[in-house]
């Protein structure tokens, strides 16, 4: 199994964004997903800086994919859209079914996990539109996944987040410029304050929500590295760890000796709980409540 590292979703400095993708270029992950995904108003980087920052990592051998907007909301996002898919150098993402509109037929592509395939009929379809990988929902449950595996087209691989905050859902309000009482359009970019998110508690003060603009995503760490063996016997191909401002060279080392057999699961369990101030939950993969952990993952 190849290990990917899924694009940025928060909204880190230009400084932080290079020094990140230099590391990344040092660590043992064969793929990376570069863009922005999230909000058109991040730009940081531009579409040129991404395809420098993609040349750099393909020079050091890694598969660079471009990820594309998963909510397309104007005329510039289409515009930036059209210009990721005429790129002309490095497969593409597609993250709505826009993108796969304009990548249909034309170049090979990987359905990114927005597209929510959950049965074996709209892979198929996916996969005569030139599909040669597809991204599992972080919703799906081994159990839903089984059947879809089994009937999969030939020569389309299978790729699933097994390590980052759970994306729930997308809107069209900015949820971070609310909470400053600011309109989407003057956020004055305050998504730059929380390079991990805003974080949401309950009135028990317990871990609850993360704000990521427009995204709403989990509090807890969604972790499936307990489940290697599993998701080995289901011919996953590609496992996606998505990136956090701290610890993640840690996370992939801690992947990349778990699928050679230089680490246990427990022992990289234990060392990535303290990543997690939060919690880890794989409750999703298990086919129950998304928040929750099994016990069999953090047995010994």
């Amino acid at each position: 199994m190849k290990l990917a590292l899924g694009p940025v979703l928060y909204y880190w400095t230009r400084d932080a964004l290079l020094d990140f993708y230099a590391d990344i270029a040092e660590s043992t992950v064969d793929i990376v997903y570069l863009g922005e995904t999230v909000c058109s108003r991040r730009h940081q980087l531009r579409l040129q800086d991404w395809l420098d920052v993609a040349a750099r990592l393909a020079a050091a051998g890694k598969q660079v994919i471009l990820s594309t907007q998963v909510l397309i909301e104007s005329e510039s996002d289409l515009k930036n859209l059209r210009a990721i898919v005429d790129n002309d150098y490095f497969m593409v993402e597609a993250n709505d079914m826009g993108a796969v509109h304009l990548l249909a037929g034309k170049i090979p592509f990987v359905g990114g996990p927005h597209l929510n395939i959950y049965n074996s009929h709209s892979l198929r379809f996916l996969a005569a539109l030139g599909a040669v990988r597809w991204v599992v929902t972080p919703e799906m449950s081994a159990e839903m996944l089984v059947p879809i595996q089994k009937e999969r087209p030939p020569d389309v691989e299978t790729e699933a987040l097994v390590y980052g905050r759970l994306p729930l859902a997308f809107s069209a309000r900015c949820f971070t410029a609310r909470a400053y009482n600011l309109p989407k359009d003057d956020c004055r970019f305050r998504c730059l304050d929380y390079p991990d998110g805003l974080a949401l508690r309950t009135r028990e003060d317990e871990p609850f929500l993360v704000l990521n603009g427009i995204q709403t995503q989990s509090a807890r760490i969604y972790n499936l590295i307990g489940e290697l063996a599993a998701l080995r016997n289901m011919g996953l191909d590609v496992l996606r760890i998505s990136p956090q401002i701290e610890h993640t060279m840690e996370i992939i080392g801690l992947f990349r000796d778990c699928l050679d057999q230089a680490c246990s699961v427990h022992s990289a369990l234990q060392t990535m709980n303290k990543f997690a101030p939060d919690g880890i939950c794989d409750g999703y993969w298990q086919g129950c409540a998304g928040l929750e952990q099994s016990v069999t993952a953090i047995k010994p």
